[in-house]
């Protein structure tokens, strides 16, 4: 199935890309597409534990399963002031 990843911030800049389209196995997780992401990305591994997801503009947490046409938000912790 096929979902869509959103890059922001930090994750955008590392990515190179502010949108992607990943194919993931039916029923799979939000842990699962970061693994997919992280092979096909790798920059943004060092980002990732400390990143929020939300499906679809909903948060969600990485055991959430994903559905056909989802959108996963991937969202850094901002800093600055």
């Amino acid at each position: 199935m096929r979902i869509t990843i959103r890059f922001f911030a930090l994750l955008r800049d590392k990515a190179g890309v502010a949108e992607w389209a990943l194919d993931v196995p039916s029923g799979a997780t939000v842990s699962k597409a970061i693994e997919l992401l992280t092979a096909k990305f790798p920059a943004i591994a060092p980002a990732l534990p400390r990143t929020a997801f939300a499906i679809n503009m909903s948060k969600v947490n990485s055991d959430t399963v994903l559905n056909e046409g989802d959108e996963l938000a991937l969202l850094p912790p901002v800093s600055g002031g």
